[in-house]
């Protein structure tokens, strides 16, 4: 045995190594969990789910949009009818508030009929509805509107919990979590493949390359690839949950090739989210622009002129990883059949997630490792609490219990101590501010963090027992300061 071979022997060699923990990695992650095996999931990020998972619309698409026959029908059908039961067992707020893809010109109607159509071969229930029909359902639809195309099972998530929720879950039942790996090199070494990260060489028997945006880096490691991915930047507004009914639904315009079009909906929150815009951007570009979203207000305000845009509380944007085959890939590498690429997961992605990682887990796994199911698997999360959805009873029982409940820290989304801390007591944690906020909302109102942002920089260092000085607001670096005057008390 050589120094190499003596050298490895001494690592250890994980059966199944993710690469990326954004929505697809996470619930791949969790539906190996299922199974005796060893598995880790590596990020760049300190987080889970911080790049495109965190900034998109957050829909629980139908299926009745994408081209049939294709990998984006079969697995955004497949999804959809898997989210009543994943929400349940993940404890995620879930609003299966049914979609309108609306027509404004009488021309518009063919494609309605159109798209009707593909829905039938889809296998998703639609509703062809008439002007008067559409009204009815949603009173603030441009009352020009001449007709739309209802789909009963479409749907709004909690992004962010989605994916934080499903990587607990599975870390729960036995996967291992690296955050901030970020890969530079992959090379195949006898049975298994060495990933060389920033931090420290990974071994492992299979690979799967879910990295978002940079899934065509990471693949160009192993093999000369026939696609590429060219990302694009989708701007939003977001508006405060002021008030119920601007709208009920998701409404959609007529998709186009560069996407299903800018959107208005409600969010699982109560908030209203207005977007998104789609260009070619740099994979590393999240910035916006005035000309970009003027140009979204105005595409918006053709379907819902009563758009209160005072209302907004941000702006922000995503990035989607969008493949130059026009379709997901989900398939092993030419060369490498161990190295299994899950790349282009643009929308319909969200919905798409967890029928694509029972795909690759039961046709391109089971054929090349024996797995042998864990007896102690267990699909749901323990509930959290959130006091804001429960009655005036509840919340004073709640509070009893524990002080912690009583004490609110962000005022505009009503968060307790107890919520946050609940959140960090998981075997997911946040590790920075914006990890907090997304897992809780304590930041996400009117006020941005500008009065709770300061109490949640104290507890975060308060509990992994650092200075106010180390806690990022997002990634490792970006911290907000710099350096302590004089010691609080």
């Amino acid at each position: 045995m050589n120094m190499i071979s003596e050298y490895i022997n001494m690592k250890q060699i994980h059966d199944v190594l993710i690469i990326g923990a954004g929505v697809t990695g996470t619930m791949i992650a969790r539906e190996l969990s299922k199974y005796k095996l060893d598995t880790v999931i590596i990020d760049k990020s300190n987080d889970a789910g911080n790049m495109t998972s965190s900034a998109n619309s957050a829909i629980i698409h139908s299926g009745y949009d994408p081209e049939p026959g294709t990998n984006k029908a079969k697995f955004n059908v497949l999804g959809n009818k898997m989210y009543p039961q994943i929400v349940k067992d993940l404890d995620v707020e879930y609003i299966p508030c049914g979609s309108l893809t609306v027509a404004l010109e009488e021309e518009q109607l063919e494609t309605l009929k159109m798209l009707q159509e593909r829905s039938r071969i889809n296998g998703v229930p639609v509703e062809l509805l008439s002007k008067e029909e559409v009204l009815k359902l949603e009173p603030n639809i441009n009352p020009e509107v001449k007709g739309a195309l209802y789909a009963p099972t479409a749907g709004v998530i909690d992004p962010f919990n989605l994916v934080v929720h499903a990587m607990e879950n599975a870390i729960d039942n036995g996967v291992t979590f690296l955050r901030n790996h970020e890969v530079n090199n992959i090379k195949k070494e006898n049975d298994y493949f060495v990933v060389n990260t920033n931090k420290e060489d990974l071994y492992a028997r299979i690979v799967i390359n879910a990295a978002g945006v940079k899934a065509d880096k990471i693949a160009s490691m192993i093999e000369e690839i026939d696609w590429a991915i060219t990302p694009r930047k989708g701007e939003y507004y977001l508006l405060d949950h002021y008030k119920a009914g601007l709208v009920n639904r998701t409404i959609f315009p007529l998709p186009s090739k560069k996407g299903k079009g800018i959107l208005v909906s409600i969010t699982s929150s109560g908030n209203y989210i207005v977007g998104p815009s789609s260009e070619l951007a740099d994979p590393d570009d999240l910035s916006t622009d005035a000309p970009t979203l003027a140009n979204i207000k105005a595409s918006a305000s053709l379907m819902v002129p009563s758009i209160p845009f005072k209302e907004t509380i941000r702006v922000f944007s995503g990035l989607r990883a969008t493949c130059t085959r026009h379709d997901f890939i989900v398939e092993p590498s030419k060369t490498e059949r161990n190295f299994i690429n899950v790349a282009g997961i643009e929308s319909p992605g969200f919905v798409s997630a967890p029928a694509i990682a029972e795909y690759v887990v039961n046709e391109l796994i089971k054929p090349v490792m024996k797995l042998e199911n864990n007896p102690s698997f267990n699909p749901k999360v323990k509930p959290y609490h959130r006091m804001h959805y429960l009655s005036e009873e509840a919340q004073i029982q709640t509070i009893k219990e524990n002080s912690d409940f009583g004490e609110i820290i962000c005022n505009c989304e009503h968060i307790s101590l107890g919520e946050i801390k609940e959140a960090l007591s998981r075997s997911c944690p946040p590790v920075s501010i914006k990890g907090v906020k997304r897992r809780t909302r304590a930041g996400f109102g009117k006020c941005q963090g500008g009065f709770c942002q300061p109490k949640i920089l104290l507890l975060l260092a308060k509990h992994y027992g650092v200075s106010p000085t180390e806690i990022p607001l997002n990634e490792d670096g970006s911290y907000i300061i710099d350096h302590l005057i004089k010691e609080a008390k």
